[in-house]
């Protein structure tokens, strides 16, 4: 049986994937579950993020996000049986890789999965999924009525976004970087509010989204990262795509929520004055907080 890994011998170096040969699987511990795998999603590694906390390894385990089917049970496993069909997110310091024909999970990472939905779209989903979950009932609060902007609308994670942010009742504005995707959006059911196309960089997006709320801003703002810099001082190899972050705060609303996937996000002193003034949060999407404390892992659980 082999399983799939990522060796990046030193830092800044390409990764090179290997698969390697293993052996059968050691005892089933009293709460793991033995799961035949259906289906993995390849999700991006954070290497950076491994070595921040002392998780860096040699061999790194290559996709986390998986569907199966239950084979065997731990003998103090109270959420599954044999035959069960389920989906879950291997934790960070997991050994585990998601490329192989049978893992075993410890029991508090999977949930049952709906029979409806297929076994690839149960692992694809389940990371975008989990982020824009986090993001719109956890590091917001979205409720009918309020003004959600998704940057990027037409990414995996902006569409799950959307329609979250609409199932709460929520107006939603978008924001596409090509025609595609503006197409792709505008066919959505239910439509958004409003798709801006950014694809040309003609259109302004504070002020469209100042436009579609009466100048009143926007209460929840999800972006896909920000331009910290103005053009001249950006890299050229950075998508110009992307808004600035002076933007954001002008098109925020009174109480605003800022959720921002930018983890080098710099805030100059006029900045956090404007946010002050608007009595706006910033609040920082890692949707690996779930899996870095065991005291969250009821509410983590509830989400997937």
């Amino acid at each position: 049986m082999k399983a799939l890994y990522g060796q990046q011998n030193s830092p800044g170096e390409e990764m090179t994937f290997v698969f390697q040969e293993r052996e059968n699987l050691p005892p089933t511990r009293d709460h793991d579950v033995k799961v035949q795998v259906r289906a993995c999603a390849l999700s991006w590694m954070d290497t950076k993020l491994l070595s921040e906390i002392k998780l860096k390894k040699e061999l790194v385990p290559v996709g986390r996000e998986i569907s199966g089917v239950v084979l065997e049970v731990g003998s103090k496993v109270t959420f599954f049986q044999p035959d069960d069909e389920v989906v879950g997110i291997l934790p960070l310091d997991s050994e585990e890789s998601g490329v192989c024909e049978v893992i075993l999970v410890h029991e508090h990472y999977l949930v049952h999965k709906p029979q409806k939905v297929c076994w690839a779209e149960a692992a694809g989903t389940l990371r975008d999924g989990l982020r824009a979950y986090t993001a719109l009932h956890y590091l917001s609060q979205v409720s009918p009525g309020t003004s959600v902007l998704v940057l990027d609308g037409a990414s995996p994670f902006g569409t799950i976004a959307i329609q979250l942010a609409q199932h709460r009742g929520a107006k939603v504005i978008s924001t596409a970087h090509s025609l595609e995707d503006k197409q792709y959006l505008e066919r959505l059911r239910p439509t958004g509010a409003r798709v801006v196309d950014v694809s040309h960089g003609k259109m302004d997006v504070a002020e469209s989204c100042l436009e579609e709320t009466g100048g009143l801003g926007v209460d929840i703002v999800l972006d896909a990262g920000v331009r910290l810099y103005s053009a001249e001082d950006e890299p050229t190899s950075k998508s110009q795509l992307l808004p600035h972050k002076h933007d954001i705060i002008t098109l925020l609303g009174v109480g605003g929520h800022w959720i921002t996937m930018e983890n080098n996000l710099q805030l100059d002193p006029p900045d956090s004055h404007s946010l002050f003034l608007k009595g706006a949060t910033v609040s920082f999407l890692n949707d690996e907080i779930w899996n870095l404390s065991s005291v969250q892992q009821g509410k983590y659980l509830d989400i997937l």
